[in-house]
């Protein structure tokens, strides 16, 4: 009885463990099932599609964009690239690519594609393409109607090939031919560098692909042995990011050896790792203010929070972009690849940059900002407090003008694009970017192009006004506020001269942009820019004021 009993219990604890085994195995085994049930489901929508459907199917487009779907459902920086696609996926990692050297944009008249900006050195710029040249044929082949990407396309290709460009010129006669060797483009990190003020050194660093280090490396010591300056400004507005080797390299520059600047975080081990300063610093002293605005992101978000959080420079703007997400390359089969977030970045106060939930999105599919009272307060090294809750805060906020509307037209209608064109033809040389200044006389000829062109524009004033307008006839309030209204709309009437000289500041601007562009490139248009720039002036107070720069470095006594 008693071995019946054993044997009966012995059964009963093998089938109790069975079970529990049976359903540990389901629950771990769960996901997995679920992953390769849809993907035989998704197998077999796709077989029976390209069997039954009314019309056969394009394999390539539908597929893509079921994993176009796919993706766009997790964070925007998870992209597949396809092997015909890898040379933009090298260029977004490198900062280089095989092509001319040139942006284009599209005349929406003509059907083309024009040059918009040759890169200084560059196979476009080297071979005498101009700014306004409207592309023509490529290898015989007419560009009429063809887009920017396929244009683009067309102007890449392998490092040492040839082409023939036919292009027609503004103030030429005849169509003019240019036989174009494409090489590898490295963009300009550092367009320009320079002094302002008094012994303050100025560094433009626009991106973190290629190489930025040593571009910056050698600006800085340029300035600092032949120009001798006392302190730096670095310019980080507009720069979308790239490589994290080369953020923490530059932050290097500025910090002792074995300083942690950034930590990432993600599911796996080797999503997970600690990057530090491995050099000794170039300069440990000189103060330093980094300019940011919405456009500051990514491993600009790490050099820019990393020297706030070590107490090692004044930040100056506005909050910047809030990219905390780091992506990493995986191949797949038939030469794709997948360009995947697998962690987040935290900065040395413990901090994470990242703005926007992707993973918890609103029941409509749209994602937010972390809001402020969900934020939390983190310290710098020196103990000042700091956020986290999406992208660096700025230890000075400045107020960023408001363009006016006139000038989104103007552009948008290439009306000052156009006027640049005709102002190179009929200007050999201009004066230095550091001097020229567009006389009364250029602007009035400016004026008459724009009004001869039937230029018609939307003022927010007008549009707002009507919206009044309907809900105070809804409301019952027109009958008595008739006349009002009718004053109101007479003051407000489309007036074109009234707002081009209320405005001429703002547009001469950026005509002066446009033409420098095309007589000393990037750096002409940057050394513009920075004439009236309010962030830029603030940073030469900042720096002009040993106190104060201490004083913004120092924590709040509680």
């Amino acid at each position: 009885m008693r071995r019946f009993l054993n044997k009966r219990n012995g059964i009963v604890a093998i089938a109790v463990l069975t079970v529990v085994a049976f359903f540990s195995f389901k629950s771990s085994d769960s996901r997995n099932f679920q992953l390769a049930k849809n993907i035989e489901i998704f197998n077999a929508i796709v077989k029976e599609l390209d069997m039954f459907y009314v019309d056969t199917i394009d394999p390539n487009k539908t597929l893509r964009e079921g994993i176009d779907g796919m993706l766009m459902s997790l964070d925007p920086y998870t992209n597949y690239f396809p092997e015909e696609d890898k040379s933009e996926l090298e260029q977004m990692i490198n900062g280089s690519y095989g092509g001319i050297g040139s942006m284009i944009t599209y005349d929406l008249k003509r059907k083309r594609s024009v040059i918009a900006e040759p890169y200084e050195g560059m196979p476009a710029a080297l071979v005498g393409l101009k700014v306004g040249d409207v592309l023509m044929e490529i290898d015989g082949k007419d560009l009429v109607g063809k887009n920017n990407d396929e244009v683009s396309a067309m102007l890449r290709g392998q490092v040492g090939t040839s082409f023939v460009l036919k292009v027609e010129r503004p103030g030429a006669k005849k169509l003019l031919d240019f036989t174009i060797v494409r090489k590898s483009i490295q963009l300009p990190t550092v367009p320009y560098y320079g002094v302002v003020g008094n012994k303050i050194g100025y560094i433009n660093l626009n991106s973190f692909s290629g190489n930025p280090s040593k571009e910056f490396k050698e600006a800085f010591l340029d300035l600092k042995k032949n120009r001798g300056i006392t302190s730096l400004i670095i310019d980080l507005r507009g720069n979308g990011g790239g490589l994290l080797d080369e953020a923490v390299e530059i932050a290097n520059f500025f910090l002792p050896r074995g300083k942690t600047i950034v930590t990432t975080k993600g599911k796996t081990k080797q999503a997970s790792s600690t990057y530090k300063t491995l050099r000794e610093p170039l300069d440990t002293e000189i103060p330093i203010v980094v300019m940011v605005n919405s456009g500051t992101a990514s491993s600009s978000e790490i050099l820019a929070g990393s020297l706030q959080d070590l107490d090692r420079a004044v930040i100056i703007g506005n909050r910047t972009f809030g990219k905390g997400l780091v992506q990493v390359p995986r191949s797949l089969p038939y030469g794709g690849t997948l360009k995947v977030t697998t962690s987040k970045y935290y900065i040395p106060s413990g901090r994470c940059v990242q703005a926007i939930d992707y993973k918890n999105r609103n029941e409509d599919g749209s994602v937010g900002r972390i809001p402020d009272s969900l934020t939390t307060v983190f310290h710098t090294a020196g103990g000042r407090e700091v956020r986290d809750g999406g992208g660096v805060t700025p230890d000075i906020k400045v107020e960023q003008p408001k363009l006016p509307n006139i000038l989104f037209y103007l552009i948008n209608d290439n009306l000052i694009f156009n006027y640049a064109t005709n102002y190179c033809l009929k200007h050999i040389t201009v004066a230095s970017p550091e001097k020229f200044a567009l006389t009364d006389a250029d602007y009035t000829d400016f004026k008459t192009l724009v009004k001869s062109s039937d230029f018609k524009y939307d003022q927010q004033s007008e549009k707002i006004l009507k919206t009044l307008k309907e809900a105070a006839s809804f409301e019952g309030y027109m009958d008595g506020a008739s006349d009002e209204f009718k004053a109101l709309e007479k003051k407000l009437t489309h007036n074109l001269d009234r707002d081009l000289d209320y405005f001429s500041k703002d547009i001469k601007n950026m005509i002066s942009i446009e033409v420098l562009k095309r007589y000393y490139f990037q750096r002409g248009s940057i050394i513009q820019q920075l004439k009236d720039d309010d962030d830029l002036q603030q940073a030469i107070q900042v720096l002009s004021n040993s106190q104060k720069y201490k004083g913004i470095l120092t924590p709040a006594k509680k």
